[in-house]
């Protein structure tokens, strides 16, 4: 049997893009899109043959579209990091292709009458299905989408998405069609008043044959409310009356409920179970057989005691104490509930400030002695080409001087202790060398020439 459900916010939205696509017109459900907006009892969407399993399953694929780039028309992902956004733990496989015919039966219908009312010939309807053709191989899952959903999908101004986190959490089919049910209405704080048959109807097939208030009180309605404050993202309450006060009996509810601002909460987006994975895959290398043993106990495993492992393995990788397989020494922190203590905490703030000091003064030690090596490379620097400049200023005063004068100079170098070291390094002999050949070769004629500015020079300061 269908299940109608009366749209808020961005059910209502779909469902008039989906008229406006689909069909084709311009012409709204009613005779304005103002009223539209305000009648929200004209518009609702059945979405029927889907168990808590199977919606986890599209739960997963529209949020693996929501945040694809690009629109392929398959998409391809592992198959671990899929069965990790559903929470299948199951590792029977047959079992998860019979979810995926159930989820492939699921439809998004679309019509503009009210549900009981008797459907005119030319009345619009539409039905769409929520996923396309589904294949698993090797490892890898690949799925298509109907393409006039993506834009419903992707776009968050068009659509309203539900957390997988908070949604695959839920183990009672009314949590799970009550919160889906409620969550449009979170920015008003409170539904409208509604048909308690209708809210047990909620499930479908699934739904409470209890003709009673009070029974289906007792064994899901309040039970339903107690598991949505527990795992979701919002805290729920309800209130209820009779239609006539002749009449005890309750046959209307109303919800009110606020939206939890508590960091739980906030770990408990799709993003947060996206953000483990990968750090679970990318920076501790986890196999699928690490994610599978994950997957078994993630009943017990909480993100929370996942997150404090991870937390508890980085600080014995940074000390060193991790000698192989971080990937595995994670999962024994996991395992047997490994994290640090307050105290752990303080001593890696400690131990870190240390290093930072040690750095700091390591770097203003490098940054001193770099200096001075750059100091005494440029007085080196300054020294050689003052010596280029000297041996310029030898060459200029031996060649202006007369002819007894540059032999004086020649004799007197050769003779030096300077100049025999100089003929000596260039493998000639200081007895035999002639003038011609000091003058033919760059480093004696250097040699020379320096050795006449020292020899001027010194004869310019006696005189002065």
């Amino acid at each position: 049997m269908a299940n109608n459900i009366m749209t808020r916010a961005t059910s209502r939205q779909l469902s008039f893009e989906l008229f406006e696509e689909m069909l084709g017109t311009d012409t709204p459900i009613n005779e304005s899109t103002k009223e539209i907006g305000y009648q929200r009892n004209n518009v609702f969407i059945d979405i029927t043959d889907v168990g808590i399993t199977a919606r986890r399953l599209l739960d997963a694929a529209h949020f693996i579209v929501a945040q694809e780039p690009t629109t392929p028309k398959v998409y391809d992902v592992e198959l671990s990091y899929f069965r990790w956004l559903m929470r299948y733990d199951s590792y029977n496989y047959k079992h998860l292709r019979t979810v995926v015919s159930e989820a492939q039966k699921a439809l998004i219908q679309v019509s503009a009458s009210p549900p009981g009312s008797t459907s005119a010939e030319d009345e619009k309807w539409v039905s769409v299905q929520l996923i396309g053709i589904v294949g698993i191989d090797k490892g890898r899952i690949t799925f298509a989408v109907p393409e006039p959903l993506i834009p419903h999908i992707k776009d968050p101004v068009k659509s309203h998405w539900l957390s997988l986190r908070i949604t695959s959490a839920f183990t009672l089919t009314y949590a799970r069609a009550i919160y889906d049910h409620v969550i449009g209405y979170v920015a008003e704080g409170i539904t409208e008043w509604i048909e308690v048959d209708v809210v047990r109807g909620w499930p479908g097939r699934a739904a409470s044959t209890a003709t009673e208030f009070k029974y289906f009180k007792r064994d899901n309605l309040d039970k339903a409310v107690k598991q949505i404050n527990a795992v979701s993202d919002i805290d729920l309450s309800y209130e209820t009356r009779t239609v006539s006060p002749k009449s005890k009996k309750i046959d209307r509810i109303r919800f009110r409920l606020t939206r939890k601002e508590t960091a739980g909460a906030i770990r408990a987006s799709l993003l947060g179970a996206q953000e483990i994975y990968t750090t679970l895959k990318n920076e501790f290398g986890f196999t699928e057989k690490q994610f599978n043993t994950i997957s078994q106990n993630r009943a017990v495993w909480s993100d929370e005691r996942i997150l404090q492992a991870i937390e508890y393995t980085r600080a014995k990788v940074d000390s060193g104490q991790v000698k192989k397989s971080p990937g595995a020494y994670l999962l024994k922190a996991i395992t047997d509930g490994y994290k640090l203590s307050d105290a752990d905490r303080k001593m890696l703030t400690v131990q870190q400030q240390q290093r930072e000091q040690e750095r700091s003064e390591s770097s203003a030690k490098q940054l001193a002695t770099a200096a001075v090596a750059a100091s005494t490379e440029a007085a080196e620097e300054r020294s050689k080409t003052q010596t280029v400049e000297n041996a310029d200023l030898g060459r200029e005063a031996y060649h202006k001087a007369d002819g007894k004068a540059q032999k004086d100079f020649m004799r007197a170098f050769i003779a030096s202790a300077a100049g025999k070291l100089a003929i000596k390094r260039v493998k000639l002999n200081p007895a035999t060398i002639h003038e011609s050949e000091v003058l033919a070769h760059k480093d004696l004629s250097f040699a020379l020439y320096s050795f006449v500015f020292l020899r001027t020079k010194a004869k310019a300061v006696s005189k002065a």
